[in-house]
């Protein structure tokens, strides 16, 4: 059996906010980095944004911690239409208007069911206009899917880390439970060692 780690083929964009490695849009500028593995379609994630997100957006504001969203097209399968990779391709053109963070809640708040064919193009681009991304590039990086080969390389490039199921959440690399108590817990052991 081969040990090699096969090659993820880079996307041919990535939006503007994205990290080093162009796998995740970085909010913040802290010292401390936490990832979040999240897929638009995921109950679990929308759970987690509802419990965790005012914790992060504080961390945030607190310039504590870089925060990383990998916004991934791991549920795929579970809609008709890929609602995974367009929701996560949408959310790369927020990114590039400079609202990821509005468009991401505003996808959270509008969660289609599992099993269905998941919100249209044109209702992905009526949430935009809702937290101010009424221009048409916005419109028209959404209906072209300017970002889906984006959404691939994210969702590869997770798999290869090991993660397997959203929400997935490390501080420094290290995976800890997605939930509040134990995100801040690490945050602040995290930010004791980088003297923060």
């Amino acid at each position: 059996m081969s040990t090699e780690t096969p090659q993820i083929s880079s996307p041919s964009r990535v939006p503007a906010s994205a990290s080093p490695t162009g796998d995740g849009i970085v909010v913040g500028a802290g010292p401390v980095q936490v990832d979040a593995f999240i897929d638009f379609l995921c109950p679990f994630c929308k759970q987690f944004e509802e419990k965790s997100g005012q914790l992060l957006d504080e961390l945030v504001a607190d310039k504590a911690i870089s925060l990383v969203y990998h916004p991934m097209g791991f549920l795929d399968g579970l809609s008709t239409t890929r609602y995974s990779s367009r929701a996560s391709a949408a959310s790369g053109c927020a990114s590039d208007g400079g609202q990821f963070m509005e468009y991401l809640h505003a996808l959270f708040a509008n969660q289609p069911p599992e099993g269905g064919p998941g919100l249209s193009d044109d209702e992905l681009v009526e949430l935009g206009r809702g937290v101010g991304l009424g221009d048409g590039s916005f419109a028209e990086c959404v209906r072209q899917g300017v970002y889906l080969d984006w959404s691939f390389y994210v969702t590869a490039v997770a798999a290869q880390r090991g993660v397997g199921g959203t929400p997935t959440v490390a501080i420094q690399g290290v995976p800890v439970p997605a939930n509040p108590r134990t995100i801040l817990t690490a945050v602040r052991a995290a930010l004791a060692r980088v003297g923060g």
